[in-house]
């Protein structure tokens, strides 16, 4: 299976996808592709936020939604029964790095912008810093990032944070999370045809 490419809004590395777009979550599938390692590295998902605040409860959502989809080539962490949030991140990375060795990490965060940039989904090379909307110096997550822009930045952030529609937090939510079982099921694909030739070549090797 080949992903089409979605043409979305570019900006310093990143894409923009707008989560209700009719081609959202196969435009994020596309672009967690392209942002993972050609190197066999173990694949982590960082979902960080609580359910203490509406908004900041995008990522444990994403996490939740992709804990109850089934088996995936990924590891996930960060849910709404066992959210990262500033006070235990530290020690969730900590307890990630000795769990999986070398592993590539996505961090999932939401996060504030501009009132036109709301509801758009984006994906980019680099970290996500989570807790810079309000203010925080947290430990930046991730050699790569996938956040949601979920509300307007400029003004008593974490007041706005705390009154963000549920609505538009779980509809961000399921696209995102749809977005990386597609990719995760593509790259399930690609890892049994890898297996199934590896095979195929092993047995004429023992003729």
């Amino acid at each position: 299976m080949k992903f089409k490419p979605y043409f979305f809004e570019r900006s310093g590395g990143t894409v923009r996808i707008p989560y209700d777009d009719e081609h959202a979550v196969q435009a994020v599938a596309s672009h967690i592709q392209q942002l993972l390692p050609a190197t066999v590295q173990p694949i982590v998902f960082v979902c960080i936020g609580t359910d203490r605040s509406t908004g900041d409860s995008l990522g444990p959502f994403v996490g939740t939604l992709l804990s109850e989809k089934g088996t995936l080539p990924f590891s996930i962490y960060g849910t709404l029964d066992d959210p990262i949030h500033a006070v235990n991140l530290v020690d969730k990375l900590q307890m990630i790095e000795e769990k999986h060795e070398n592993p590539f990490i996505i961090g999932i965060d939401a996060c504030l912008g501009r009132i036109k940039s709301v509801g758009h989904i984006i994906l980019g090379e680099g970290p996500v810093k989570p807790g810079a909307g309000v203010n925080k110096d947290l430990p930046q997550v991730g050699d790569a990032h996938m956040t949601g822009i979920v509300n307007v930045s400029g003004f008593m952030e974490f007041f706005v944070l705390q009154n963000t529609r549920l609505n538009l937090v779980v509809k961000m939510a399921k696209t995102m999370a749809d977005g990386i079982y597609e990719a995760g099921t593509h790259l399930n694909r690609k890892i049994q045809i890898e297996e199934y030739l590896q095979l195929n070549v092993d047995r004429e090797n023992s003729i």
